[in-house]
């Protein structure tokens, strides 16, 4: 672990006085509610519609756990093993999320703790490694090796579990999700470094190559791929079998792209998002939300002058992937910072940039004030500002009074509260968005 102890920092910024910091007004934003209520009954539903036991029974069956955050994450792992032991399986968990949790086995299994992902929890052995044996290598002209975590490739089985979304990197059939747990996140560090060797801009096209390659060398019996709605609820769990997954996983993509949260509005002054995490975007920040990513892809998404970041997601294990996509951030946030774990992550996947440090102030105060300080021609009286916890939290937040003017009568949006002023502690902090 590296951390730094950045000092307090005081220099004179002409105009700052003339700030005035808007009144806020808590607003809803209302999307589709389409959650699942009984997780581990449904999924039981879905296991049962494909004869699965005979191909199961006898057999050590490795159930792939990734790194990002779902919704009863223990939940389904644990209901998927406990279906698998009902069938005679001898399944255990593998942890598969490439070069994150440090790219080391242990911070792999800090990961899954901090899911509620445990041996006594779960009641499967884990199985941690950051050892592969190569499987194969694609026809791109570099031979890029295909690999696959040691103790998977070992078992007589492999169950593929992970949520689809949209990638914050790139864009195409297939993004984040069942092929992409396959080529990067059971790749481990070595393999998943192979891959990101190659850019990103050829990950449309080799990340099915490499889960073609996969699905054809190791015996993968099903994949569990799940869907989140706005709300950052489960509203999809689907099973499907070794054949079905690469059009499984292209359907799922499709619908989480239809539930993906977005703002009901446009162009504003500064952006404050409370955390962000590994757990939450591969960039911290979903870019799919911001219109902030180190692609061009995503420019045109959504458009704010300033980004503000105030912290890290108790997840992220300190990892601070993506904070050098802010304009401003605090002392207090760059003091969390754990560089070893977030330099090993963005310099596999190539993304350096991720690791810049923004401009800094002492507190949260300081920084808004910064923050409009530093956009052109704006009129403080009728500044467009917009602060969420996160980019999974796009139900409740707040914004300036003038744009919550704007936001009145809109259809899916709804006013919670009269204007109010934003309050900080002694230290010029905010309390975290609840």
């Amino acid at each position: 672990m590296i951390r730094i102890e950045f000092p307090e920092v005081s220099f004179p910024i002409q105009g700052l006085d003339e700030v005035i910091l808007p009144r806020m007004v808590r607003v809803r934003q209302l999307y589709a509610k389409d959650r699942i209520e009984d997780i581990p009954a449904h999924l039981k539903a879905e296991l049962s519609r494909n004869a699965y036991a005979p191909l199961v029974k006898g057999k050590r069956i490795a159930v792939t756990v990734g790194s990002r955050g779902i919704p009863d994450n223990a939940v389904l792992v644990r209901t998927i093993c406990s279906q698998l032991k009902e069938w005679g399986a001898e399944p255990f968990v593998v942890p598969a999320m490439g070069s994150h949790g440090s790219g080391t086995a242990e911070g792999n299994l800090e990961v899954l703790t901090g899911y509620g992902i445990t041996e006594e929890n779960i009641g499967v052995p884990i199985c941690a490694s950051m050892d592969v044996v190569q499987i194969g290598e694609l026809d791109d002209g570099a031979h890029t090796p295909v690999c696959c975590d040691r103790f998977a490739a070992e078992a007589d089985g492999i169950v593929v579990y992970n949520k689809v979304k949209p990638h914050t990197d790139f864009k195409g059939e297939h993004e984040s999700g069942l092929l992409k747990m396959m080529a990067i996140g059971l790749a481990k560090h070595r393999g998943c470094s192979a891959l990101h060797r190659r850019g990103f801009d050829t990950f449309a096209e080799n990340i099915p190559k490499a889960a073609e390659v996969f699905l054809d060398k190791m015996n993968v019996v099903f994949a569990v791929g799940v869907v989140q709605n706005a709300y950052d609820e489960i509203s999809d769990i689907r099973v499907y079998p070794h054949d079905g997954i690469v059009s499984g996983d292209r359907e799922l993509l499709r619908i989480a792209k239809e539930r993906f949260p977005r703002f009901r509005f446009d162009n504003i002054d500064v952006l404050i998002i409370d955390r962000i995490g590994k757990d939450i975007s591969g960039e911290g920040a979903d870019p799919n939300v911001t219109g902030r990513g180190f692609m061009p892809y995503f420019k045109d998404d959504f458009h704010t002058r300033k980004l503000m970041i105030r912290g890290l997601s108790e997840q992220s294990h300190h990892n601070a992937c993506g904070l050098g996509l802010a304009d401003i951030t605090t002392r207090r946030c760059l003091n969390s910072v754990d560089w070893e774990s977030t330099w090993i992550n963005l310099t596999t996947n190539m993304m350096i940039d991720g690791a810049k440090i923004p401009m800094y102030q002492n507190s949260d105060y300081d920084a808004l004030r910064v923050a409009l300080r530093t956009c052109p021609r704006i009129d403080y009286s009728k500044a467009r500002v917009a602060r969420i916890r996160d980019t999974l939290s796009l139900n409740e937040f707040e914004v300036s009074e003038a744009l919550a003017e704007e936001l009145r009568g809109a259809q899916g949006v709804e006013i919670l509260s009269e204007p109010y002023e934003l309050s900080f502690d002694e230290e010029g902090y905010l309390a975290d968005f609840v």
